[in-house]
């Protein structure tokens, strides 16, 4: 064991020090055997600086008892020497039988701090216990009149189309329902209600997605919070981007036209489509779309399901689905791939729009995804159709915030007349936004 590397390193979410073998430190064990397992160092202060420990008349084996009397855990315990200092690492691997207690309470790492696991935590560990998934649990509140018909005959038909598991016109929508695996006992599964609910926020009040579009840090110049079932709701998100996104038109194969999107379309599509079918849905909070001047955050509840991480999402990988039943349908219709192919898509959409890969994070209980606003892109306002006086004069305002029509005719050498009209159009796609009153118009950037 390299423990120059370990204390050099400093405390991580699979890596704690601790001076002795306390309260605290049999939290941060059963917190390792909850979550994905890790290294404790006995006589190392939170500075990663070597104290030393002692034993006592203890042996190694005797703190293993202890451990394992407290926490059903057997760890691996080494004694090291260094700096003529005791240390005792403790290696804790992830339990497959969670949650692990210690005195009857439950813990988790969060990044470097060890927490107490919450009812819907403990909840998740005995789902995952039993393999089961949340959305694969019947809703004893429901039935069969809680289905949106027209919904699922949409989904009857998307199935149909795409032939991955026909759903036959003439089977009733409970026949089609039992085939499909989505009812039992007569109660719809959660993954039913949130697909083809009539009002799956009566069930689940946070399956909702908020979209917010920010002027600055704190200005919200346009709040939309959208309910109803996965499959309107995903629907009503892009058609809201398709409204508001700008665009603009370029040749392409002769007299064809080939729009371009100041996001790319697809890659929001797999996103928002992703973040609805992989999101922890018991978690209290909600997806949100958070669209600032110079970027599009979309705010997934929950992280990624080990072993993914956000570095293999940039790769081929497997697909692992928390909630299985909703991604079986949704691949069924054809809004998902089983392949885990859905994030290299969106990277791929970005390459082709030249602009920079969008960015994963894992923070604060969620998966953060950014895409960065391509209208600063030179290519991108060039593949567009803007001329080149505007194209200097976008780049010009994401330097300095604003123009006005003076400073454009001296920046680009345009007349009045053409400073008027070239500003009118940067409005008109949504790139620039005028605002002031007349003669003391100001451009910014749009939205």
């Amino acid at each position: 064991m390299d423990l120059f590397g370990l204390l050099s390193a400093g405390e991580s979410a699979r890596l704690e020090f601790k001076e002795s073998l306390d309260e605290a430190a049999m939290e941060t064990i059963s917190a390792f055997a909850n979550t994905s397992g890790g290294i404790l160092l006995i006589g190392v202060n939170d500075k990663g600086e070597a104290k030393g420990t002692s034993l006592g008349p203890e042996s190694t084996a005797g703190w293993a008892n202890r451990i394992a009397q407290s926490t059903r855990i057997h760890p691996e315990i080494t004694v090291l020497e260094y700096e003529e200092k005791t240390i005792v690492a403790i290696r804790i691997d992830e339990s497959p039988v969670k949650p692990v207690p210690y005195r009857g309470r439950y813990f988790k790492r969060v990044d470097r701090a060890t927490r107490q696991m919450t009812d819907d935590d403990i909840t998740r560990a005995v789902l995952e216990r039993l393999d089961l998934a949340w959305d694969e649990i019947a809703e004893s509140r429901s039935d069969l009149s809680d289905i949106d018909e027209a919904t699922f005959g949409r989904f009857r038909k998307l199935c149909n189309r795409k032939g991955r598991r026909p759903v036959p016109d003439e089977d009733s929508t409970e026949a089609a329902l039992r085939k499909l695996g989505l009812m039992e006992d007569g109660h719809l599964l959660r993954a039913t209600i949130l697909l083809f609910g009539r009002e799956p926020q009566r069930f689940y009040p946070s399956s909702i997605i908020k979209v917010g579009r920010f002027s600055g840090p704190e200005v919200i110049t346009d709040d939309l919070e959208i309910r109803g079932n996965i499959l309107g709701a995903v629907e009503t998100v892009l058609a809201y981007f398709r409204q508001n996104l700008s665009t603009g038109f370029g040749l392409e194969g002769g007299a064809a036209r080939n729009v371009s999107w100041e996001y790319p379309m697809e890659a929001l599509r797999e996103a928002i489509i992703n973040s609805a079918s992989h999101r922890d849905y018991s978690d209290m909070g909600v997806i949100q779309v958070r669209w600032h001047d110079d970027r599009l955050v979309i705010l997934n509840p929950g992280g990624l399901l080990p072993p993914l991480t956000v570095e293999s999402l940039k790769e081929e990988h497997v697909s692992r689905p928390r909630n299985r039943k909703l991604a079986e349908m949704l691949f069924y219709a054809g809004w998902v791939e089983r392949w885990g192919s859905g994030t290299l898509r969106m990277y791929g959409e970005c390459q082709k729009a030249r602009l920079p890969e969008p960015v994963f994070e894992e923070k604060l209980g969620g998966l953060w995804l950014t895409f960065g606003r391509l209208s600063l892109n030179e290519n991108w306002l060039r593949s567009i159709g803007l001329n080149a006086r505007q194209i200097q004069a976008v780049l010009h305002v994401g330097k300095t915030a604003s123009i006005s029509n003076t400073e454009y005719r001296t920046l680009t050498g345009a007349s009045r007349e053409t400073a008027k009209r070239d500003l009118a159009d940067l409005v008109a796609r949504r790139i620039l936004a005028r605002k002031g009153q007349k003669r003391g118009f100001r451009y910014f950037m749009g939205h």
